[in-house]
């Protein structure tokens, strides 16, 4: 049913609940985390590295010139394909970026005109 994650060693993929992904120089680090069992305090969890593959892409045709870039392997892909069959992660919705940025900016506005008038409070007093 899961043959990558059984390729890991990973023998029962249904006590998956979780798993992270990070980048560490050329590396991709997964770390899969499992259901706590009975009478463990902490929850078992185990990390695999994977290496970036690397491609050379053609930057400017004028001049040929290439440049190095990573990329997820093809496995790590597979695998992370497997892990979100079991896990189910959430779907966050699409976020406006202006919108974001606007409440931001209100958000800000507030702040700042909260610390004016404690800044004002406070030599109202020295006087």
């Amino acid at each position: 049913m899961f043959p990558h994650l059984n390729g890991l060693g990973i023998q029962d993929p249904t006590l998956i609940e979780r798993y992270s992904l990070r980048q560490e120089a050329h590396k991709d680090v997964l770390k899969i985390y499992f259901k706590k069992q009975k009478g463990e305090l902490f929850a078992k969890s185990v990390k695999f590295k994977f290496p970036r593959q690397i491609k050379n892409v053609l930057v400017d045709g004028g001049t040929h010139q290439y440049k190095e870039i990573t990329e997820i392997s093809r496995n790590l892909t597979l695998i992370i394909d497997e892990l979100n069959k079991i896990t189910k992660p959430e779907v966050k919705p699409e976020v406006d970026v202006k919108e974001k940025i606007l409440t931001d900016l209100r958000h800000l506005e507030k702040v700042v005109a909260s610390k004016i008038a404690e800044i004002e409070s406070d030599l109202a007093k020295l006087k």
